[in-house]
């Protein structure tokens, strides 16, 4: 049996309505293999001698979780391994894992509990691990009914939804690479990034998306179908399927081979492409193993201190974005967290509404999101009335100062619970981040002003530093650490280098390494050379600065670029 199920949500509270049906008529014949649930990181010393003592060119064993043989920390092939940057203690030494090892444990863990949530038609439609898993196994077998080769690119052009979840680990299942592309990108953008990745199946959201592929097809030899995967595409093209009709055709291949295809996958190898805005140049593509997103992704949760399936988040940033990719996919992946899509206007208006319904427990904005957040704020706080602007302006500063004397480890100041009680539990309610544990930011600096109206209503921003390169973080804020003006301190188990500290006040180039690290550029050896050195740094161009307690502050970048507000990257021409 599976189930379909609607979710109505009231402020914190999930009311779920199940319906059942059966497996053959909701076209899944799935069973879910789940091997035995182990914690990643080693309980005793022996089993870190045993995960240690085992180089790469040893495979430890057969099947998803195999380290394959690698004799250098990069790679450019789609297929090629690399060695894996581990260490006998600490996060480095936690057992590597598959994606799809991830996914099976988690759903033998947290079979029933909420995984995805989307509106359709005004009501929310929810997925629990188990359906999401049976819908994953079908589409990954469709895929390779489609003709997906291993290592060969699977596009995903359109809004975050859960097909789009859905799609991604379909790819990485199937052995295929998970190839977000921007929904912005025009016709020819999406050529080239699908003619590098050698796309055999595109996956897009609307017609709109559907029509910028039809109209370079015939440019891209390999890509064998397209599917649309909200509305029925609105003309009857070759080799172009609905949703629907692609989940359809995975009855055609049978388990044993989908088995097969994960059988013969390795945490060392590439499961994702990541491709750089292009800014500066043609995109990049960046190739991230299945270690550096699952170990990455629990090291980041295990920073912020979340909690095993009580977790909720909003997912609305783009998804061809690592940042998106890992707190909405791969962090609650690995920590069975619930994970619900806002509409496609949340960044013309909607996200409100949809944070006071969802109520999330995490939630990341870009510098633009939370910039214009405090503009209403401050607009709306404008046209109280003369007392109630004065506990306002009282309960900031009491909240500012709280929230400094809080950062250096110090005491509240008194009147905080009053303040608290009048003021910030009020506009948490309002914003519908009341349950919310950790504000984030992340792409570009925040401004300062923006930085302190936020503390002063005890809702602290915490910053996050990281690039495709890394995975994603590579520094986290946190509710027991953190500074403002700064990124944060390093991810557990990652390290930072500050090269040419002495030349300038400013500090020097900031150089990065870990098991984040990603693996090279696709088919770019001479630029995966320039940025990853012999030691295997990973030089980020940007210039920062360490302070004495381990926290990282940028302080500009060695090429003329900049990153907007809006976390784009704009060129500068003098």
């Amino acid at each position: 049996m599976t189930d379909s199920r609607t979710c109505s949500i009231t402020d914190s509270e999930v009311t779920i309505v199940k319906t059942t049906t059966t497996a053959a008529a909701a076209g899944l014949d799935v069973e879910v293999k789940v091997e035995p649930s182990e914690e990643s990181l080693p309980e005793t010393e022996a089993e870190q001698q045993n995960i240690n003592t085992t180089s790469e060119s040893e495979p430890r064993n057969e099947g998803p979780n195999d380290i394959a043989p690698a004799d250098s920390l990069w790679a450019v092939k789609r297929d090629d391994a690399v060695k894996l940057r581990m260490s006998e203690t600490g996060p480095r030494a936690y057992r590597p894992l598959s994606v799809t090892t991830v996914f099976q444990e988690t759903v033998g863990r947290y079979p029933e509990h909420l995984a995805l949530a989307a509106k359709v038609n005004g009501a929310w439609r929810s997925w629990t691990y188990r359906a999401y898993y049976a819908d994953v196994w079908r589409a990954a077998k469709a895929l390779i009914e489609l003709g997906l080769e291993p290592y060969s690119g699977v596009g995903i052009l359109g809004f975050n939804s859960p097909e789009w979840f859905i799609t991604n680990f379909a790819a990485i299942f199937a052995g295929g690479l998970s190839t977000g592309i921007y929904s912005t990108n025009s016709a020819e953008a999406c050529r080239y990034v699908a003619d590098r990745a050698r796309c055999n199946v595109i996956v897009v959201e609307n017609d709109i998306q559907l029509q910028k592929i039809l109209s370079v097809r015939h440019e891209l030899p390999r890509l064998k179908a397209i599917v649309q995967y909200h509305g029925e595409p609105k003309e009857k093209y070759d080799q172009v399927y609905s949703w629907a009709d692609f989940l359809t055709l995975g009855e055609n291949c049978s388990d044993d081979l989908l088995h097969k295809r994960i059988a013969q996958q390795s945490v060392n190898k590439c499961c994702a492409l990541i491709y750089t805005s292009g800014m500066t140049g043609n995109p990049k593509g960046v190739m991230l193993s299945h270690d550096n997103v699952t170990w990455t992704s629990k090291v980041a949760a295990q920073t912020a201190t979340l909690i095993n399936g009580s977790e909720s988040l909003v997912s609305y940033l783009p998804l061809s974005h690592v940042a998106a990719q890992i707190l909405d996919m791969y962090i609650p992946l690995m920590h069975a967290a619930a994970v619900y899509f806002a509409q496609p206007d949340a960044l013309k208006g909607s996200l409100v509404e949809t944070l006071k319904e969802v109520h999330p427990t995490a939630f990341l904005g870009v510098p633009r999101v939370w910039e214009k957040m405090h503009e209403k704020m401050a607009a709306t706080s404008g046209k109280q009335g003369f007392l109630r602007r004065g506990i306002l302006s009282w309960a900031r500063s009491v909240g500012l100062h709280g929230n400094i004397s809080r950062m250096n480890g110090g005491s509240l100041p008194m009147g905080w619970r009053l303040a608290s009680s009048l003021v910030f539990k009020k506009v948490r309610t309002a914003m519908g981040l009341d349950r919310c544990k950790m504000c984030m930011t992340a792409a570009a600096p925040l401004m300062k002003e923006t930085l302190d109206f936020f503390a002063s209503l005890d809702m602290p921003i915490m910053e996050i530093y990281g690039l495709s390169e890394t995975s994603g973080p590579h520094t986290v804020s946190s509710s027991h650490k953190w500074r403002l003006g700064s990124v944060g301190p390093t991810m557990l188990g990652s390290s930072i280098t500050i090269l040419g500290s002495d030349q300038s006040e400013e500090g020097g180039e900031v150089c990065l390494e870990g098991r984040n690290i990603f693996m090279g550029y696709l088919d770019d050896e001479e630029k995966t050379m320039e940025t990853l050195d012999s030691e295997g740094l990973f030089h980020s161009g940007d210039i920062g600065k360490v302070d004495k307690d381990g926290f990282l502050y940028i302080t500009g970048r060695i090429k003329e670029l900049i990153i907007t507000a809006g976390g784009e990257n704009v060129a500068l021409f003098l």
